[in-house]
């Protein structure tokens, strides 16, 4: 890896889940931060924190990558996009959002390819050789 992203944000209300993929992203060692959030609202506040002060962008570090899950209480991966979808540009940037989820429903496959910000769905768990075929694929200037 050439360099490496700046921060992945995991969107998911699985803890082992969570625990799995972040474990995966740093044995890559190609990012700088793994940050997690269980919700949709949590993810939205995260991203909406992110501002230019030192501060904030040392405890809101800018996500160049998120894995977000569909299934989740309170706010889902769907309502989520649609939430991001009227954020600032400030605070949307250029993020890769892959869709990771145990959903075998093809309408899933199909509604994310209908929405500009998902680049991908994939089906969990992150492995090894998924996270480094999309490293390769969305980021082939930095890997």
């Amino acid at each position: 890896m050439k360099k490496k992203l700046n921060c992945v944000l995991l969107i998911d209300d699985d803890e082992p889940t969570n625990f799995l993929s972040q474990m995966v992203i740093e044995n890559a060692n190609c990012a700088d931060g793994v940050q997690i959030a269980t919700s949709g609202e949590q993810a939205i506040h995260y991203l909406t924190n992110n501002g230019t002060s030192v501060s904030d962008r040392k405890e809101y570090p800018r996500p160049d990558l998120i894995f977000l899950d569909i299934n989740m209480p309170a706010m889902n991966g769907w309502e989520f996009l649609q939430k991001y979808n009227e954020l600032h540009d400030d605070h949307k940037g250029n993020i890769v959002i892959i869709m990771l989820t145990t959903s075998l429903n093809p309408d899933d496959r199909f509604k994310s390819n209908d929405i500009r910000h998902v680049s991908a769905f994939e089906n969990k768990p992150l492995t090894e050789k998924k996270l480094e075929t999309l490293l390769r694929k969305y980021f082939p200037d930095r890997y």
